[in-house]
């Protein structure tokens, strides 16, 4: 993979254009190449190395079977992570991060199966009982539960790693994260503390070009991981199969009829003399 994260396309995609000088956090130092017109110049050989290290750890959370949940709720964002996670088969949040959303999942787990009740009553006819008013109350709930969770209704249990386009800006997932101690993936700025987050990839988190860039390496990886996966199910289930069919049994050749044994000729008389 690591062949395929071409310097020259994080340069195009102005994926090196850090914050200004003043806004800087110290411990940032590491990945800054330079400063130009006041603005940190981020060092793209070590983005490069930093996306290749998060994509072998993320392909291997998405083999295990696990979740990755992509937040991003910042404008230019918000539908790059939503079509990129969407196309990886991963949930994301791109609207406000419901507090609890992990160190109280049960909560948002209830919210979501609340949806699905919904969703339920409107098949089976439970929903045109009710009043106008109280349908159109269970209209608006079903909205707001859709716009806030919909992206992670199939999310059953807590994500394997979280993935974040700005650390600063997302601090409160990042704070629930730490504390069930769920990896974190991030595009880490300039003017963040790269201390926060597993796994680093010290890249612009303003321009929507940079974060295309950085998400589509990124989901490629989960979708390699997950095609992994696919692949190592369908052999275990052929291995199996193979094991369960009946064995041939062993041809039994047709013996061919043995011949009548040929009449014994009794020895001729001696004639008499």
């Amino acid at each position: 993979m690591a062949n395929n994260i071409e310097v020259k396309d994080l340069l195009d995609a102005g994926v090196h254009f850090g914050h200004l000088t003043r806004k800087w956090d110290p411990n940032m130092a590491p990945y800054i190449y330079m400063e130009r017109n006041g603005i940190h110049i981020i060092n793209l050989y070590k983005t490069a190395a930093k996306i290749d290290e998060a994509n072998e750890a993320l392909k291997k959370i998405a083999a295990s079977g696990r979740k990755i949940l992509f937040v991003a709720t910042k404008k230019q964002a918000k539908d790059i992570v939503a079509e990129k996670a969407g196309k990886a088969n991963m949930p994301y949040i791109t609207e406000r991060w419901p507090g609890g959303m992990l160190t109280n999942f049960v909560t948002i787990r209830k919210a979501v199966k609340k949806m699905a009740s919904i969703d339920r009553m409107k098949k089976d006819g439970t929903f045109m009982t009710l009043s106008k008013k109280e349908r159109l109350q269970v209209d608006r709930l079903r909205a707001k539960l859709e716009k806030n969770l919909g992206s992670i209704s199939d999310m059953t249990r807590l994500p394997g790693a979280l993935f974040v386009v700005d650390i600063k800006r997302e601090h409160i997932a990042i704070k629930e994260a730490q504390k069930l101690n769920i990896p974190i993936f991030a595009m880490v700025d300039t003017n963040s503390d790269p201390r926060e987050v597993d796994y680093v990839i010290p890249a612009n988190d303003d321009a929507s070009k940079s974060i295309e860039n950085i998400l589509t390496h990124v989901t490629d990886a989960v979708i390699e991981g997950l095609s992994d996966r696919k692949a190592e199910k369908e052999a275990k289930k052929a291995e199996k199969e193979a094991a369960a069919a009946p064995a041939p049994k062993a041809e039994v050749k047709a013996e061919a009829p043995k011949e009548a044994p040929a009449a014994v000729e009794a020895p001729a008389k001696e004639e008499t003399k």
